[in-house]
């Protein structure tokens, strides 16, 4: 299997571990050190050798971080994660704090008021993080001083850097050649009066050369830094070990493969001005320029809103993928509906599932570790089951099946929540406000111009009458054959990304009561230009096509709380399901897709 149930945090062994980085802490001379979930390339999901938060706290979760002082050490933790981070650190010796509300620069200055230096790996953080913590920590004797990362120093046994195989990705799917995206970015530099720029994101990287990786779990994308000129020509810095001739012809002659060790040499061999993206690059690269004396300009990474916008040919083949992945879920449900109540595990779901995901013989990988959390477990957002934390199925719960696929041309996300028999009332309710709040995005109309943020509260509207609201953003993007998490577009109170036509977002609301139970629904949508209306205002509007296509099980909807619009909605929707699937499900899963798509 992809999805493995050992155990990954190790809370006991945090204490010894924070003793040891106090230890280099005071031989340094240093008041206090972060430690962020973070690798060179900024990426949400991290190699075991770059595990460091992990590693000393025992929190797994994919975003967060540490601020270890000589008596306190705080895990900062956004909202998904408040519950998840209680069972995985030893709270005797890290204290969870609320973040984004707490900043770190004032939660320092709180713990240190003496001042003091606090030591900061270059590698790990942009120059954005590291101005504001040092905006807001002007006047008050606190200073940030970049170090070797002191983590590394007392992990004897820290895995290697990842080297998994570079290998093309075929401009049928990718719907552009990548000596085209090239040119239009490298004339896009020009324009700019700019002379190159520095790329660190891996999904950039798979994106602009139209290349895939294998060294990180999950997420088909490689560790590497390319140098972009104005010229549309590249260089691009990767482990040797991750080439191969078939690459090289791949890549052509506009695009010069290098050592990664040369990657600092040639920064500081570059003509400015030079585009460095402060929000995605690590400090490092503006030391090698500084160092150098290379002018630099602050902006965007050239990739990251057009692979953010999708082409025809990507959007077609994920719609494929999509489809795919839908049969196999049905597949699954199918199967789930006919185990005797009481009878399955979290590991068996999980299990089940991948296997009939594999079944298409398409699954190149997961798209996550899959999260299916039942009774208490669905209210941490996150979750993953052990073999330590595996629990049974039990009459009346409630079960949040978050997971997807990554398939050669699309990857999927779909969360489903499944009654285990009868369940109650009030959990009815709440999972039928979800409902609502998933119905009103995919409805949505408009106007031209709107970021997430402006969108997000439509989703909760139906849960804040009832006094409820969930912690964490309705949606976020979602890559081709990339990563399931993908920036810049979000569904969210904080995004201010205009929305744009081709790309693609989850729609997903939930509810979660700790120690109870957790609701969540997700259907992935793509941002597209809305019909006309007769009477509509000329002005450009657009609106959502959903991709995913799995019933919504009908058992946990009070359809006394749905008005027409959502039933129709829902009956339309059903019906496509039943439509698209039927053919591609077996005569049983038929069967059930039928009941399953009933209208309400």
């Amino acid at each position: 299997m992809f999805q493995q149930f050992h155990e990954t945090a190790s809370p006991d062994q945090g204490p010894a571990r924070l003793q040891a980085l106090r230890a280099v802490m005071q031989a340094q001379g240093l008041a206090g050190v972060l430690v962020p979930r973070a690798d060179a390339h900024q990426g949400e999901y991290v190699a075991d050798h770059d595990a460091r938060l992990a590693w000393l706290t025992g929190f797994t979760g994919s975003a967060g971080f540490c601020i270890a002082l000589a008596d306190v050490a705080g895990v900062f933790i956004d909202g998904r994660y408040r519950t998840q981070v209680k069972g995985q650190v030893a709270l005797s010796h890290f204290t969870p704090v609320p973040w984004p509300e707490t900043q770190p620069a004032q939660w320092l200055r709180q713990h240190l008021p003496q001042g003091g230096a606090v030591g900061f790996d270059p590698w790990l953080h942009t120059p954005d993080q590291i101005a504001q913590i040092s905006a807001g920590l002007q006047g008050s004797g606190i200073s940030l001083r970049p170090i070797d990362n002191p983590v590394d120093a007392i992990w004897p046994d820290q895995p290697a850097p990842p080297a998994g195989p570079i290998t093309p990705y075929p401009q049928a799917l990718a719907g552009e050649a990548h000596s085209h995206k090239m040119a239009r970015l490298g004339a896009a530099l020009q324009q700019a009066g700019q002379s190159a720029a520095v790329i660190t994101l891996p999904d950039s990287l798979a994106w602009l050369f139209n290349i895939r990786g294998a060294d990180i779990p999950r997420n088909p994308i490689p560790h590497g830094f390319a140098i972009l000129s104005s010229a549309g020509e590249a260089q691009l810095f990767v482990d040797p070990r991750k080439t191969s001739p078939a690459l090289v012809a791949h890549l052509g002659a506009n695009v010069a493969l290098r050592d990664v060790g040369e990657f600092g040499p040639a920064l500081q061999a570059l003509t400015g001005p030079v585009r460095v993206d402060h929000a995605t690059a690590p400090c490092w690269v503006l030391e090698q320029l500084d160092q150098a004396g290379v002018a630099h300009v602050a902006g965007q990474d050239p990739c990251i809103l057009p692979k953010a916008t999708k082409t025809t040919a990507e959007i077609a083949a994920t719609r494929e993928a999509h489809l795919r992945d839908g049969a196999a879920m049905c597949e699954f449900l199918c199967w789930f509906d006919a185990q005797p109540h009481g009878s399955l595990s979290e590991i068996d779901v999980v299990s089940a599932l991948e296997g009939f995901r594999r079944a298409s013989n398409a699954l190149l990988d997961i798209s996550f570790d899959t999260i299916a959390g039942t009774g208490p477990h669905g209210a941490i957002m996150h979750y993953r089951v052990t073999e330590k934390t595996n629990r049974s199925l039990a009459p009346g719960d409630l079960i949040v099946l978050d997971s997807g696929g990554q398939y050669l041309d699309g990857t999927t996300d779909i969360t489903r929540t499944l009654p285990v028999g009868e369940v109650a009332q009030e959990p009815r309710q709440c999972f039928t406000r979800v409902l609502k709040g998933m119905i009103a995005i995919s409805r949505l109309r408009f106007p031209r111009g709107l970021a997430g943020r402006d969108l997000d509260a439509i989703a909760r509207y139906p849960l804040w009458v009832a006094g409820q609201d969930f912690d964490h953003g309705t949606g976020h993007g979602v890559g081709v054959y990339m990563c399931v998490h993908e920036g810049p577009q979000r569904l969210s109170r904080i995004s201010e990304v205009a929305l744009q036509p081709g790309m693609i977002l989850s729609n997903e609301p939930g509810y979660y009561r700790e120690g109870a139970f957790g609701i969540r629904l997700e259907n992935l949508i793509v941002v597209q230009p809305a019909g006309d209306i007769p009477g509509a205002d000329p002005r450009p509007m657009y609106d959502f096509e959903t991709l995913t296509f799995v019933p919504i099980d009908r058992r946990l909807i009070c359809a006394d709380m749905l008005d027409q619009g959502e039933r129709d909605w829902l009956n339309q929707y059903h019906a496509a399901c039943r439509d698209k699937l039927g053919p591609r499900v077996s005569a049983q899963t038929r069967v059930w897709l039928e009941q399953a798509t009933a209208p309400v």
